[in-house]
């Protein structure tokens, strides 16, 4: 059995849609398939889920949502007339947004969920209609028939129960759309997955079924070994490892979710990333090992919108639970940290910006040097973390030093340096201005003479 997700590119419109259908036929493994909301059309295009959330927010605010919420149905219409499909499926998506929008919104996080979660769950019932219009029996199934959530105010994940619920869609015999990013508390609150949330959907599905395979569709033939946007046509990878690739996701490869792997990670299911317009292509297959290279690192990538937290104070080191009271501080405000760095007398607190607002911070600074008598207390941004990543890394000496030195020759300094035990990835923290200019230059050093 193959387990399969579509990202918003090939769900954009009828014809990507036609496609998808062509993909799911060709193979009659292509059992279930997880779906994400209509993304854009073109460039310069607005996706459903943007659309949602200005609708929501009108909502929100009391506005007339009239305009808006036509708006989105238009999408559905043009989508459905495309396909040949009647009126009937346009009016199940119009009496579910007006019902999602007629909510209780005194809690406004759970209605601006439920009002995002609509893009993937209608675009489910109208690809299973148009699955089933062509003779491929297909069935929408909802994730309140299983994927259950935890409760906030953490952040989603799917509960244990989760994977014996949704074992048994293995025995379905039409074809399985399920929408992607959300699920359902067990008191029936519906609770929206981090960004990538269809990925992580479509894992779930594959590791609940042990399916053979999971198969990610996207927009790109391939991974490559750095954002092509930066660096003029990188290195295609054609195999990488879990832990590579979540080490790349985390820092930004936006191509799958770093968070999306757990599932399959455990079970041991080979994820296959291919192109939705190319599905010859043999994509990149992620798996748990594989063959050494000649080159030590696999991928270089970079991300921004970081900040980091500055506490200092003497004698630091030798003050039991010090570390242990300030991360504590940190999760009283629901913030996640990403690194911490130390020294004897301080230590530094990695956290992705868009957690703060200057009220937070505030509160933040004002306990640190209240609580933990802390000299100096400061927050700084606009920070990008690098990340190389490469399991022929622990093997190969001089590799910092190469990094560090083609960072330095861009000008920048390096403000953090990071590397995790299993010695897979070492991390920078430069500021972001300087991101794309150290991003080639590392390229360069590590791939200019190298293939993966």
């Amino acid at each position: 059995m193959i387990v399969c997700k579509f990202g918003g590119t090939s769900v954009a419109n009828a014809q990507q849609i036609k496609k998808v259908a062509n993909i799911v036929k060709a193979n009659p493994a292509r059992k279930i398939i997880a779906v994400s909301a209509p993304g854009k059309r073109t460039n310069d295009d607005i996706k459903v889920t943007d659309l949602l959330i200005d609708l929501a927010n009108s909502a929100l605010r009391n506005v007339d949502t009239e305009l808006k919420l036509s708006t989105v149905i238009e999408r559905y219409a043009d989508i459905a007339a495309e396909l040949g499909l009647d009126d009937t499926i346009v009016q199940v998506i119009t009496d579910d947004l007006r019902e999602r929008l007629d909510a209780d919104k005194s809690q406004e996080a759970q209605f601006m969920d439920s009002i995002k979660a609509s893009g993937e769950d209608n675009n489910a019932k109208l690809i299973a209609a148009y699955f089933s219009s062509i003779g491929m029996p297909a069935k929408y199934i909802s994730p309140k028939e299983g994927l259950i959530v935890n409760d906030l105010p953490e952040r989603t994940f799917a509960l244990p129960e989760t994977y014996e619920n949704l074992s048994k869609l293995a025995n379905v015999e039409e074809i399985i759309v399920f929408p992607g990013f959300f699920g359902y508390t067990k008191a029936g609150v519906l609770r929206t997955f981090d960004r990538g949330g269809s990925d992580i959907t479509g894992s779930i599905l594959a590791s609940a079924v042990n399916a053979d395979l999971y198969e990610n569709f996207t927009d790109v033939d391939c991974v490559f070994s750095a954002n092509p946007k930066v660096v003029n046509c990188p290195v295609e990878i054609k195999e990488i490892t879990y832990r590579e690739m979540r080490e790349l996701s985390y820092a930004g490869f936006s191509v799958f979710h770093d968070e999306a792997l757990m599932p399959v990670y455990k079970q041991g299911i080979p994820v296959n990333i291919k192109n939705t317009n190319n599905p010859a292509a043999e994509g990149t297959r992620i798996v748990p090992k594989r063959p050494a290279t000649g080159s030590p690192v696999t991928g270089i990538a970079t991300d921004s919108g970081f900040s980091i937290l500055y506490v200092s104070k003497y004698l630091m080191n030798r003050e039991v639970g010090f570390g242990r009271r300030l991360l504590q501080i940190i999760e009283e405000e629901n913030i996640s940290y990403e690194h911490t760095p130390s020294g004897l007398d301080d230590i530094s607190v990695i956290m992705r910006s868009h957690q703060l607002n200057d009220e937070i911070e505030a509160r933040i600074m004002k306990r640190v040097k209240e609580e933990l008598q802390a000299e100096d207390v400061h927050f700084r941004h606009d920070f990008s973390m690098v990340v190389i990543v490469g399991e022929g890394m622990r093997n190969n000496t001089g590799l910092a030093a190469r990094a560090a030195t083609a960072i330095s020759n861009t000008g920048a300094n390096i403000e953090m340096i990071n590397q995790g035990s299993s010695e897979v990835s070492l991390v920078f923290g430069v500021l972001s201005q300087y991101e794309n200019q150290i991003l080639k230059a590392l390229y360069e050093e590590f791939f200019a003479h190298t293939a993966v």
